[in-house]
């Protein structure tokens, strides 16, 4: 039902009715933005690029042609404006840490969650600095496919329309991310 309202909104768009594209952008804005806080550490800058996403997607929108779902198309497009700010200012992701919800998404995240002692919370902090070290050191490819299957719950399907890749591809980049993460996170879970 989602991928037919959204289509039908992008028709209404495409036809000239503004007030479609604003429902757009009220179901998919919270999501967009968390997207790119994944890239952008600053939230106002992270806000800046999301807006911008939008505006881009509004003037794209008459080209649009519904060969993927929208979301997967309007992903594609936070991607590559978030990776284009960041190679404009030739700055890298900052170091600040991911919040333990997140990191509970990873498969090594199940072991984070019965931690309620003060040395137990301690080791949970040190394992979300970790995960998010390990993901900020991770080529762009790697880092795209497992923050869009772990933090935006794609499929792997999804994943390739985003990434312009087959599929066998997205899983090959999600296994060496998650290989990288678990290499990083292995010496504090011993």
């Amino acid at each position: 039902m989602g991928e037919e309202l959204d289509e039908e909104l992008v028709r209404r768009v495409q036809r000239g009715d503004k007030k479609a594209f604003d429902a757009l952008v009220i179901k998919y804005q919270y999501k967009i933005a968390q997207l790119i806080n994944r890239y952008i550490k600053d939230h106002h800058e992270a806000m800046d690029v999301a807006q911008e996403t939008f505006i881009k997607a509004y003037r794209a929108l008459p080209g649009f042609r519904g060969e993927s779902a929208f979301y997967t198309w309007l992903y594609r497009i936070a991607i590559n404006t978030a990776k284009n700010h960041l190679s404009m200012r030739s700055r890298r992701p900052s170091d600040d840490e991911i919040e333990i919800e997140d990191a509970e998404q990873f498969e090594t995240g199940t072991r984070l969650r019965s931690y309620e002692t003060p040395e137990g919370l301690l080791l949970t902090d040190e394992i979300a600095r970790a995960i998010q070290d390990a993901l900020d050191h991770l080529p762009d490819e790697l880092r795209s496919a497992i923050t869009l299957r772990e933090f935006e719950g794609l499929s792997y399907d999804e994943i390739a329309q985003v990434m312009a890749c087959p599929v066998g591809t997205v899983r090959s980049r999600i296994f060496r991310a998650r290989e990288a993460i678990d290499k990083r996170l292995e010496p504090l879970l011993r």
